[in-house]
């Protein structure tokens, strides 16, 4: 299989902005276990801003454009430095691709981007994307990496992605305000009725929230990849999701 795992932010690191060593830890492990047994990896990872306000010591992270480009030029290099150490253990090789949206949408650059994408695929790599923070502007953002996580796993035609989160899936209700609230395990489409239940973020770090993951989704139910939204702080989820188990919510083929 072809799979894209995107990480967000609160998965990543501690509420800090440092980085959440142990489960990092434990994520490359699995992931490297995973492309071990012959599945083909993509990560996109976010975290480069968190990583770079907690670095640089700052108390939130920062409302001006110029503060988080600064903040995610030093993050970026933490978490390549930490990825190559970490999935380095274990014998792969890691490439970086930072893009912005005009090498999603230009005809050109975007043949450029699969391209590059497919051949280190090829080469045995484990690719790991980030939308390019340092450069990217409010005319060139993508915005998430829910989103680019979805753009990627269109681009590559993958077979699946997996959205980790601090969050358990797609629930009926808000899970932090509703004790009732039911986590959905299958959807097989997106309508008003599942776009309603969409709630905003949960952290200050990161820039997702579920109406991301949801458009996310929508673009990989068009193309035929399955998804699944499922919690990042049980690393393990990435063995039973890929078992075909009842984790998180799935996007797409019944669970088992």
């Amino acid at each position: 299989m072809r799979i894209v795992v995107k990480i967000g932010t609160s998965t990543l690191t501690h509420p800090s902005g440092h980085l959440h060593i142990r489960r990092v830890e434990t994520l490359c492990k699995i992931m490297s276990d995973i492309k071990n047994a012959g599945h083909e990896v993509i990560l996109v990872s976010s975290g480069a801003i968190g990583m770079g306000v907690g670095k640089l010591g700052m108390r939130q992270k920062p409302a001006d454009i110029p503060s988080k480009q600064a903040a995610a030029a030093v993050g970026q290099c933490e978490l390549m430095y930490t990825y190559d150490k970490l999935f380095g253990e274990y014998h792969h090789t890691v490439a970086q691709l930072l893009i912005t949206k005009d090498d999603t949408v230009n005809e050109k650059r975007r043949g450029n981007f699969i391209n590059t994408l497919n051949r280190l695929l090829e080469l045995g790599t484990l690719p790991i994307i980030n939308e390019n923070d340092t450069i990217a502007t409010d005319e060139i953002v993508i915005g998430d990496n829910d989103t680019l996580g979805a753009i990627v796993a269109q681009s590559v035609r993958a077979d699946l992605l997996i959205l980790l989160s601090d969050i358990d899936g797609l629930y009926t209700a808000d899970p932090h305000k509703d004790a009732n609230a039911v986590l959905l395990q299958q959807v097989d489409k997106i309508d008003e009725s599942i776009l309603s239940l969409a709630g905003v973020s949960s952290t200050t770090l990161g820039t997702g929230g579920m109406v991301t993951k949801l458009h996310a989704a929508e673009i990989c139910l068009d193309c035929g990849c399955e998804m699944v939204i499922a919690n990042g702080n049980r690393p393990e989820n990435l063995y039973d999701i890929l078992d075909g188990k009842a984790v998180g919510t799935r996007f797409g083929r019944k669970t088992v």
